[in-house]
């Protein structure tokens, strides 16, 4: 019996959300029995170009998309602070706020956990969180790589070290282990979500329709 909450922390920078973010949400929901998914807007975010879009429209967003669901929550932090915004100051923040025993969880897909290794003090975050790798289901043509397949050697040791396929593993402590899961395949991007309404194509179905009413009101991602 679970005696302190398991959060899952889902950063990005929402530009915009669309339901394949919202699905994989919920299946980890369910898959790692966690207590609350925050999604975690990031106001500047250091591995890619500063969004078209601004922080505030892009969090508001995120409110719209998650309001139905008890078990998703916003988390502003990051839209607060200047500067960069660096996953390991949001911990560090998060660990401030709730303390030492809680159970936190990193969700990051296992293509950008590749480059894990260039994000500020990297080695640091595995002391402050668990970190659980998103993988696609394989198609019928593609065959399930090694977990270590075409890392870094400082990433597969980390990984050798860390990784656990126990899921009771990441209630009974509160960081410290990698874990991986397959989620459904959606092949939604925002990128071809921006393209489409660039296009003046519909977006039904690729995102709540609140979100959709919001882009159009407000005449976002129009050449």
């Amino acid at each position: 019996m679970m005696t302190q909450p398991v959060i899952a922390l889902l950063g990005g920078t929402f530009n915009p959300i669309h339901l394949g973010h919202l699905r994989m949400a919920q299946e980890l929901v369910e898959s790692l029995q966690l207590s609350e998914v925050r999604f975690i807007p990031a106001a500047n975010p250091p591995h890619k170009p500063a969004p078209d879009v601004g922080a505030e429209q892009r969090a508001a967003m995120v409110r719209l998309a998650i309001a139905d669901n008890p078990v998703f929550t916003f988390d502003d932090r990051e839209l607060h602070r200047t500067g960069a915004s660096y996953t390991i100051d949001t911990l560090q923040s998060l660990r401030e706020e709730m303390g030492e025993k809680v159970s936190l969880i990193l969700l990051m897909g296992s293509d950008a956990f590749t480059k894990f290794d260039t994000w500020h003090r990297w080695q640091e975050i595995i002391q402050l969180c668990h970190i659980a790798l998103v993988q696609r289901p394989l198609t019928a043509d593609e065959h399930a790589p090694d977990v270590d397949h075409n890392l870094p050697k400082s990433l597969g040791t980390f990984l050798h070290n860390h990784y656990t396929d126990h899921g009771d593993d990441l209630h009974s402590a509160p960081a410290g282990f990698v874990t991986m899961h397959h989620i459904t395949a959606l092949d939604i991007s925002s990128t071809e979500i921006r393209n489409t309404f660039q296009q003046k194509r519909s977006a039904r179905y690729l995102m709540p329709d609140s979100v959709i009413d919001y882009i159009q009101a407000h005449q976002l991602y129009d050449i």
